[in-house]
């Protein structure tokens, strides 16, 4: 596979916590929404792609095994959000709540 994050790809992001790995996913969704308000439908998918890129790889991460429902709900839950029928009523501000607390907590363990 051709990774964006060559260097996480590598093995730099399993040693990062589960929440540094979700905040950075999480910074990649930001960035994915403020491109889309700003009508750059290309950078917006670039950024998306990468947030998936990221939690797919937070998915394969072996320390996250009992998390792996919650990891795969959320991959689910965003693409139906960004690319599916949203039937599960996300909203921008609803995914910027949800990573703010990793962003957050990330933060605080620094």
């Amino acid at each position: 596979m051709n990774y964006q994050h060559q260097d996480l790809a590598s093995g730099h992001w399993f040693n990062l916590t589960l929440i540094e790995q979700l905040a950075n996913v999480g910074s990649e969704v930001e960035r994915t929404i403020n491109w889309r308000n700003k009508n750059n439908q290309q950078y917006s998918n670039n950024a998306f792609e990468r947030a998936l890129e990221l939690l797919d790889l937070t998915i394969r991460d072996v320390k996250n095994i009992k998390r792996l429902k919650e990891l795969t709900r959320l991959r689910e839950v965003l693409v139906d959000y960004f690319f599916g029928d949203n039937q599960y009523s996300s909203s921008d501000q609803s995914w910027q709540k949800y990573f703010y607390a990793f962003n957050y907590a990330a933060r605080i363990d620094r």
